[in-house]
């Protein structure tokens, strides 16, 4: 199997997971900075690789496997990192249930995605726009937390928590909307399961 470039840089949003990670818990003055750069770079090679991937029409299965993938490890990566760290009161329970929300609607649909494929019908569920805004608002709030990451110069950590907690409501709105698209498709399978049944 042929690696081609934009599955390089897949690969390498892969690998600068575990690195962001160290850098987080590292203590040495601007860790957090350092550790939201790693982020924003990962982000990057995100948008950077799905170009490519059109302009050059270098497209692969694997990458198409892949891509989806490493971004939804990034974000579950670095949700447990700000969950970890972010424990007590009602902050620390807002926090666990945005992150599990979010985490939780990621496996939902990939599930969803993988059915809706293996009856040749995965074309049906398509990105909509509220998915595209809930990805832009989960990124600025995962940079905005990891900076403030035991940062004292700096007081956004609550806006960050709150474009967080939009990104949340964002994310049950997109879900909700490809469970929608997909609906009939379900409906259609249960009923013919059902008669199945009743045939057997």
């Amino acid at each position: 199997m042929r690696i081609n470039l934009p599955t390089w840089l897949t690969i390498f949003r892969v690998a600068l997971l575990p690195v962001m990670v160290v850098v987080y818990y590292l203590p040495f003055h601007g860790h957090n900075i350092t550790a939201a750069i790693v982020f924003i770079l990962a982000a990057i090679t995100d948008w950077f690789d799905g170009y490519l991937a059109r302009r050059l029409n270098l497209t692969s299965a694997f990458g198409a496997f892949l891509d989806p993938v490493a971004d939804k490890l990034m974000v579950a990566v670095t949700l447990f990192l700000l969950v970890e760290s972010h424990r007590g009161g009602w902050p620390g329970i807002v926090m666990a249930v945005t992150a599990a929300v979010i985490v939780g609607r990621e496996i939902s649909i990939s599930a969803l995605r993988e059915w809706m494929a293996s009856i040749g019908m995965r074309a049906t569920i398509k990105v909509a726009f509220v998915g595209k805004l809930k990805t832009a608002m989960q990124m600025i709030a995962l940079v905005v937390l990891i900076v403030q990451h035991d940062a004292e110069a700096l007081r956004f950590y609550h806006v960050g928590e709150a474009l967080l907690v939009i990104a949340g409501v964002l994310t049950i709105w997109s879900g909700l909307h490809y469970l929608r698209a997909a609906w009939p498709m379900l409906r259609s399978a249960e009923m013919l399961e059902d008669s199945s049944k009743r045939d057997a």
